[in-house]
Order: C-alpha cells, then sequence, then structure tokens
C-alpha cells in the first residue's frame, strides 16, 4: 500500500514532461510552417516583380519602337517629298532624264507659193527648231496642224526678194521663231523654243 502515492507521483511528474514535449513540437511544427509561408511568399513574390518588370520593359520596347517607327515615317516621307520636288522640277511625267536636254522637231517639208515678185515664185523649205526638253516636243508634236498653219501663213505672206538674201533668211528666221513661241491656246504661256533651224531652202 505504501507504494502507490509513488506510482501517483511518477504519473504527476510524467504527465508536465509530456506536455512540454507537446508544446516543444507544435513550437517547432509552427516555426517550420511559417518559415514555409514566408519562403513561399517570397518565392511568389518575385515572379510577380519579373512579370511586372517584363511587362514595363515590354511597354517601354513599344514606345520606343513606335518612336523608332515615327522617326522612320517622317524620313521616308520627308525623302519621298525631296524626291517630288526633284521630279517636279526636271519636267515631271515619267520624263525625267529625257527631259533633261534640249530636244529638235523636225517639220515635214514645207513647198509654198511666194507673192508675185513681180514673177510668180514658190519656195520649198525644211525646217527644225530646237525646244527647251522633249516634254515640250512631244506637246508641240501632237499640236503639229496648228504649228503648221502658223508657219504656212507667214511664209505665203513673203516676196521672194524679200528671203533670198541671208539677211532676209535670218529675218524669216526670227519672225517664225516669234511665230511658233505663242501659246498653243489663249491664255497659255509662250512656248520655250529657243531656235529655228533651216535645213533645206530652196527658191524657185
Amino acid at each position: 500500500m505504501a507504494q502507490e502515492p509513488a506510482k501517483a507521483d511518477g504519473a504527476a511528474e510524467a504527465a508536465p514532461k509530456s506536455k512540454k514535449k507537446l508544446i516543444v513540437i507544435l513550437a517547432v511544427v509552427l516555426a517550420l510552417a511559417a518559415g514555409g509561408g514566408a519562403a513561399a511568399f517570397f518565392l511568389m513574390k518575385k515572379p510577380e516583380a519579373h512579370q511586372a518588370k517584363d511587362k514595363h520593359g515590354s511597354k517601354a520596347g513599344k514606345e520606343d519602337g513606335h518612336e523608332e517607327g515615327a522617326a522612320e515615317g517622317e524620313e521616308e516621307e520627308a525623302a519621298a517629298d525631296e524626291e517630288e520636288e526633284e521630279h517636279e522640277s526636271s519636267g515631271g511625267g515619267g520624263h525625267g532624264e529625257a527631259a533633261a536636254g534640249p530636244a529638235y522637231l523636225q517639220f515635214e517639208t514645207f513647198t509654198v507659193n511666194l507673192l508675185p515678185d513681180p514673177d510668180e515664185k514658190f519656195l520649198q523649205l525644211d525646217l527644225t527648231i530646237e525646244a527647251k526638253d522633249t516634254a515640250l516636243a512631244d506637246k508641240m508634236k501632237a499640236q503639229m496642224p496648228l504649228m503648221r498653219n502658223r508657219v504656212l501663213m507667214l511664209l505665203t505672206s513673203k516676196k521672194a526678194s524679200d528671203i533670198a538674201t541671208p539677211e532676209g533668211k535670218a529675218q524669216l528666221s526670227e519672225e517664225l521663231l516669234a511665230e511658233l513661241k505663242k501659246p498653243l491656246k489663249k491664255g497659255g504661256k509662250q512656248l520655250k523654243i529657243k531656235q529655228v533651224l533651216f535645213t533645206s531652202f530652196v527658191i524657185q
């Protein structure tokens, strides 16, 4: 009977020890859980920060790309404007190189009766005109009936004695030049013809 209190005391001492162990274990478990949660929080936080950085960088890249694209567009537009100005100054219409220098336009042979002096004579004439460029020569070629009419009207108003001498021929050339320079239509600009050249001149 004397041993029973001792057993009770041993059980009483064992109970607090087991409680302490349980508390220690719980504390360790909670510490581990807290540490794991903190680690998980930081691990999740880093990808979010990385994604935010990537989004910001991507946005900045797009803005830079947009600015670069706009700058390239402005440069292309300026280059197009310069090319258009050069095209207009060269004479336009795809004749760039062809319109750069003077062009010659040859008329078909003229055969006209001159005014009596006192005998009747006729003039057989071949002439070529020097135009500013090919574009003008083509334009005049398209209006050839009008151009020939001007020449014929002037030639038939002359006498053989008026045009037989070198001075007379030079005077006729100047008069033809003035006549051919007249605008093709009313209110238009004078045609840029440089000179009239005789390639054949026969009075009979």
